[in-house]
């Protein structure tokens, strides 16, 4: 039997129905037969799924065929994905259905299996689950890295140039001389390629290798594992799966590019999760949950399964709904179970770690379907067609999911077992043996059930199971996954200073050719005029001199090492040897928020209530008058958990206010408030706390902001012990144990700006509803006061961020019409969101009690504020994207100081049509001194709308903040803003959602933080912290962009200085290309005679490290260009005819009796002039730069003794040949040295002021 086979044994059928995608039709024509009762066959334990009733075999044929067309019509962007009862072959033919006759009393079943034909074509529907990074093939691996070098004119240009010296017409020298630097520069590309490329391969295939275990039927097991792993592994698999006996449920381990929709796939602890999955099962990472085991479920862990709300008895309805008060006995119970529920960890929730998606370090709670988590895994795998997981089409947004799980009723004879996954008990029913309890089971009505889907049911891809085991049906697979769909693809980067180098070279190259025309046209076009152009266009070529791209590359590599080897900046990593000089020319630097600009730390800082206001220094009066008001109220038998003191009343319950009544309460004494407000932080959150393999506690949650809040609870004496669904715990400093049911939770998005709970206090049945949220919204929610606007003023003003916390008391009646208006809102179709947000604000959010008002700091990273000031300086426009909430990132905005003291900030948010977009930028037009603060939705619809007019506007702002952006939201700004201004933009980040904005950057800098590597990885630069980006930038960016503009002015200058002289000697000589220095003499000169000195000017420095940082000024010019551009390019090609000109003509008047002559001593001045040249352009000397002008003045001394055929002994060791040479140099020189001493002192450059 194969993946997918069957079992030879009809009765093991009924137990191999894994979870299939909707639409996989069962084929009709499966043959039926008697056979046994699989029921009888089944042995003692395992418990088989019995049949669904008997139908006519005409109206199942309807129905099936019915199906079929419905896959037809399936639409190929909508996943309906579900379990196929029709059978578990993934690749197997029909399958005889004789076992289901006899199950179906004695009729025969006329659901035939699935024909392997349908099932492959429906899934085959889908993306391989497969992740590729690598930018080439074999195949393409060549043609498309050779594309990329020869796509630049500059490359093209000397490959031409090399190719034309296999032509005999057209051989000028050494062909070695013109191949072997292209050669050397295309090994060294292709090999980096190559090995770049290896490097993405290899991490490819080892996640695509990593195993998963899959949960399928046991007998199809053995086809799985029959064709997965190794001899030794299916051996080892086999003999588990005989011992099992081919029942129940198996795991069987597959790498993860064979996971397929419809997969059930099981998690252990820190696994990463392979593809986007529905959560349909956890288990704690110790043990089981009971639904596994075959123990009763506890009652606080069930979901009530009824279909129709009349069919609900009163009594089944859960305790928090009854009138009567838990007894003493229940209470100390259930104090016990809230115990043994953090040790189990079998509440439906887990936690996963989402920094490589989105991210963030706060673990996010994800929850099991109520359904599937009660069921045992060998319930999961016999579900068949019963159940089934519609998902919406494949979208980026990872905060939204639509979904729906349904499960129908289970239609066959009434004997068949009942297990926690279709049935439920009532409280302190009779333990469950798996028979029928006789009246404690609540009957299912004949309509499916359905649970609706949202995010927090769903483990996105790439995200990591933080504490124990989960069960997920996988919905999406590959690139239709949210983690690939919000990664873009790298594209190669080029630096400017590369495209303004290409430019330059057709520059010379219409140079090159304008000579070489002129001189066959001062001839007259005489002969093969044809032939004498592409001579002298080859002689020329050294205009563009083929060296200028080695020395280019060695410089970007010197200015690597030293960044890397930089004390000061210790851990930072030059990934992208290519954009040194890039880091110069930043003028639009786009930085995440979280962890980059923040160390993701938050702190409680102050606490407001009206007349009282308690700062850090104050706390531990809060905590003093914390411990009077708990001590009132509860005696020392509460805080063994032994003993329950009698119901409180009216003012006496712990929730309740001593006498408090909104709009007519006398003074509650310090105490009593203080309690109520640090009640309402300790129990308002989404906070779980996690206990450790060490026995340490962790605080888990979606925000950081409520782990500082709970944390500030714990230091002043309320502690969270304990939480699940269900119930919340929290331990006095006393001992003494406060227990509360949570009733409804209403977690925080960035529409609602807040987040509420209800909660039943579980010794006194008072039922209260807590919420928190930013002034701009808790203001119209709560009773009217006189202070909150301006305390909330004050603390924004100080970069805190404010949380408004209220409360409302509710009734049995309040609540219970609360409960029916939600819940007939949960189960919409259309506008589910709405309908639900509309009943809690008519029922809950009005006329709240207000607590008081809370201040937390995010803690900034070192030196964050002088950072951001000198990067101002500098001429860089910062702004800051981040996925945060608006308020948050307003609050960064002002603490780190990027937006100015005073500095008014325009928020921009929930936008929703045309209009309201232009009036926005109609603002903007007359406040550009403003910081603009937008959220995602709103900024896509000003892109989406008027791209132009808005950035154009946004480009001009001094500030800008982007909130709730998504990754691909990230990359696009960066791309728009590029592609607008034309500048140079620089992205930083530490997360995995940054990586598409880091790599759609002209210059991507990744943090190594608590965030992970991933956006370390992507950049072109890794840097530890965000201050290091001074001295990246204002130094070592500085430093690489002037060296390489002067660095490349000069090989230029060199090669066009010999090119004039070749012009002029053969102008002289009747216009004849003929070359005047041949073979070593031009090899030499690109090389040995002036390399060394030439490159030695990328260890210069125009001025101190010190005073670069000081004076950031200096920076903002490199951003205009001045270092290499039109202007300096025409200084040095005037300088070039000068010298060119002036070295050929003195040494043609200055000739003796031999043509040698004239090659020994315009060479020698040439090679002096050149060294000369270097020496006054260094502006500092280091010790390398004086050896190599000394080393290399030697070398050619020396040179001459083993060169007779170009240089004559007897007339170089002559004082004749020493004074020619000098004046020629002289007069090639001096003039130069004049007018630069003049121009700098009638028109000194910035750097030379600082430097006197």
């Amino acid at each position: 039997m194969d993946r997918g086979g069957h079992s030879a044994d009809p009765d093991h059928y009924s137990d191999t129905v894994p979870l299939r995608p909707v639409g996989m039709a069962p084929q009709p024509g499966a043959s039926s037969s008697s056979s046994s009762s699989s029921r009888d066959a089944a042995p003692a334990g395992f418990r088989a799924r019995p049949s669904r009733s008997a139908r006519t075999a005409s109206q199942d044929h309807e129905h099936e065929q019915q199906r079929l067309l419905d896959v037809d019509d399936h639409d190929e962007d909508e996943h309906d994905w579900g379990v196929d009862e029709a059978g578990p072959s993934r690749d197997a033919g029909g399958v005889d259905a004789a076992w289901a006759k006899s199950r179906g009393k004695g009729k025969a079943s006329q659901h035939a299996r699935t024909h392997s034909s349908a099932l492959e074509r429906i899934r085959s529907k889908y993306p391989a689950n497969v992740v590729r990074n690598q930018k080439y093939n074999v195949a393409s691996f060549l043609p498309l890295v050779l594309y990329e070098q020869f796509k630049f004119f500059f490359n093209l240009y000397f490959l031409l140039v090399a190719l034309s010296q296999f032509i005999p017409a057209l051989k000028i020298g050494f062909i070695a001389t013109y191949i072997a630097p292209l050669a050397f520069v295309l090994c060294v590309t292709i090999g980096k390629e190559g090995y770049d490329d290896y490097t993405r391969f290899k991490r490819d295939v080892e996640s695509n290798s990593a195993p998963y275990k899959l949960l399928v039927p046991a007998s199809e097991a053995a086809g799985i594992i029959g064709r997965s792993g190794n001899s030794a592994s299916r051996k080892r698999a086999f003999a588990d799966l005989e011992q099992q006996g081919g029942r129940g449920s198996a795991m069987v381990t597959v790498p993860s590019s064979r996971l397929r929709v419809g997969d059930l796939v099981f998690l252990e602890k820190n696994q990463r999760v392979p593809a986007d999955m529905v959560l349909l099962r956890t288990t704690g990472g110790d043990s089981e949950a009971p639904a596994s085991t075959g123990e009763q479920a506890r009652p606080e862990e069930q979901s009530i399964f009824v279909l129709d709300d009349d069919d609900e008895p009163d009594s089944a309805r859960p305790s928090h709904e009854r009138k009567d008060s838990m007894s003493k006995s229940a209470i100390t119970a259930a104090r016990e179970e809230d115990e043994e529920k953090v040790e189990l960890g079998g509440s439906g929730t887990c936690f996963v770690r989402t920094d490589q998606l989105d991210g963030e370090t706060d673990w996010k709670l994800r929850v099991a379907v109520d359904v599937t988590q009660q069921m045992s895994e060998d319930d999961l795998v016999q579900l068949g067609a019963r159940a089934s997981v519609f998902a919406g089409p494949p979208i980026k947004d990872i905060h939204t999911f639509l979904g729906n799980f349904t499960l129908h009723p289970d239609l066959d004879g009434p004997s068949a077992p009942i297990t926690p996954a279709v049935g439920d008990l009532l409280d302190g029913a009779a333990e469950f043996s798996g028979s029928r309890p006789s009246q404690q089971v609540i009957a299912l009505s004949q309509q499916p059930h359905v649970v609706p889907l949202t995010a927090e049911n769903v483990l996105w891809a790439n995200t990591v199971l933080a504490a124990g085991n989960a069960i997920g049906c996988v919905v999406y697979t590959g690139k239709e996954t949210r983690a690939v769909m919000n990664t873009s693809h790298p594209e190669t980067k080029v630096g400017l200073l590369d495209l303004e180098i290409n430019r330059l070279s057709k520059i010379l190259c219409a140079v090159t050719f304008a000579l070489s025309v002129g001189l066959v046209a001062l001839n007259g076009f005489r002969g093969e005029w044809w032939v004498y152009i592409f001579r002298f266009l080859i002689l020329f070529s050294s205009i563009i001199p083929i060296s200028l791209r080695v020395n280019l590359d060695m410089g970007k590599t010197v200015y690597a090492r030293q960044i890397m080897s930089d004390e000061e900046i210790p851990g930072t990593i030059v990934r992208t040897s290519t954009l040194p000089e890039e880091l110069g020319r930043i003028e639009y630097l786009l930085s995440d928020k979280t962890g980059t600009l923040t160390q993701n730390e938050m702190e409680l800082k102050k606490l407001h209530m009206g007349t009282m206001s308690y700062s850090w220094d104050s706390m531990d009066e809060v905590a003093t008058q914390l411990s009077i008001a708990i001590a009132e109220q509860f005696g020392a038998g509460a805080r063994d958990g032994t003993k329950s003191p009698p119901p409180l009343q009216g003012g006496q319950a712990l929730l309740a206010t001593a006498g408090a009544v909104i709009g007519g309460r006398g003074r509650r004494d310090m105490s009593s408030r203080v309690k109520d407000v640090v009640l309402a932080l300790a129990l308002c959150h989404n906070v779980t706390p996690i206990k450790n393999d060490d026995g340490t506690v962790t605080y888990q949650a979606s925000s950081p902001d409520e782990v500082a809040i709970v944390r500030w609870t714990e230091s002043v004496g309320l502690a969270l012990i304990a939480r699940d669904r269900t119930s919340m715990s929290l331990r006095a400093t006393d001992g003494t144990v406060l227990s509360f049911d949570i009733l409804e939770v209403f977690p925080f998005t960035s529409e609602s700006k807040r987040m509420g709970i209800v909660i039943r206090e579980r010794m006194t049945g008072e039922l209260m509803f807590y919420q928190k949220g930013a002034d701009v919204v808790m203001a119209r929610i709560v009773a009217q006061n006189d202070w909150l606007e301006e305390e909330c003023g004050n603390m924004a003003r100080e970069g805190l961020r404010t949380l408004v916390v209220a409360r409302k008391r509710l009734t049995e009646q309040s609540y219970g019409a609360f409960e029916r208006a939600y819940k007939a809102a949960r189960i919409q179709v259309d506008n589910r969101n709405e309908a639900m947000n509309q009943a809690v604000a008519e029922h809950l959010e009005h006329q709240l009690e207000l607590l008081g008002l809370t201040g937390v700091e995010d803690k900034l990273q070192e030196d964050v504020k002088t950072t951001l000031e000198l990067l101002r300086n500098a001429g860089i426009k910062v702004w800051m994207l981040t996925g945060d909430k608006i308020e948050t990132a307003t609050c960064i905005a002002i603490s780190s100081k990027l937006v100015a003291r005073n500095q008014y900030v325009h928020q921009v948010a929930k936008l929703k049509t045309v209009e309201a977009a232009q009036d926005t930028i109609d603002f903007l037009r007359s406040k550009l001194d403003c910081c603009l603060v937008i959220d995602g939705e709103s900024l896509q619809l000003c892109l989406d709308h008027y791209q132009t007019a808005f950035i154009e506007l946004a480009t001009q702002l001094s500030a800008v903040v982007a909130c709730r952006c998504s990754p691909t939201q990230k990359a696009d700004v960066a791309k728009i803003i590029r592609a607008y201004t034309k500048k140079r933009v620089c992205c930083i980040g530490d997360g995995g959602n940054d990586v598409s904005m880091i790599q759609a950057a002209d210059v991507g800098i990744g943090i190594v933080g608590k965030e992970g590597k991933q956006a370390s990885l992507a950049a072109d630069f890794s840097i530890n912290q965000f201050s290091y980006l001074t001295k990246l930038l204002v130094w070592h960016g500085r430093n690489s962009y002037k060296r390489s503009a002067k660095l490349a002015q000069f090989v230029i200058h060199r090669g066009l200085i010999i090119s004039i002289i070749q012009a002029v000697f053969s102008a002289i000589f009747y216009f004849a290309p003929i070359a005047l220095y041949q073979g070593w003499l031009m090899v030499g000169y690109a090389t040995v005679y002036t390399m060394a000195p030439v490159f030695s000017l990328v260890l210069d420095r125009d001025v101190s490290e010190d005073l670069a940082l000081l004076y950031p000024e200096l920076y903002k010019e490199l951003t205009m260009g001045r270092s290499l551009s039109a202007k300096t390019f025409t200084e040095w090609l005037m300088i070039s005819i000068y010298q060119g000109g002036a070295i050929m003509i003195l040494s043609l008047l200055l000739f003796e009796n031999e043509f040698l002559n004239i090659v020994s001593i315009s060479f020698t001045a040439l090679v002096l002039n050149e060294l000369i040249m270097v020496a006054l352009e260094i502006t500092t000397w280091h010790i390398y730069m004086f050896v190599s002008e000394i080393a290399t003045l030697f070398f050619y001394c020396i040179s001459i003794a083993f060169l007779p055929e170009f240089f004559d002994l007897n007339f170089v060791l002559t004082t004749r040949f020493l004074w020619k040479t000098v004046v020629i140099v002289a007069v090639s020189s001096f003039p130069l040295y004049i007018l630069r001493e003049v121009k700098a002192r009638l028109s000194p450059p910035s750097y030379s002021k600082l430097g006197h």
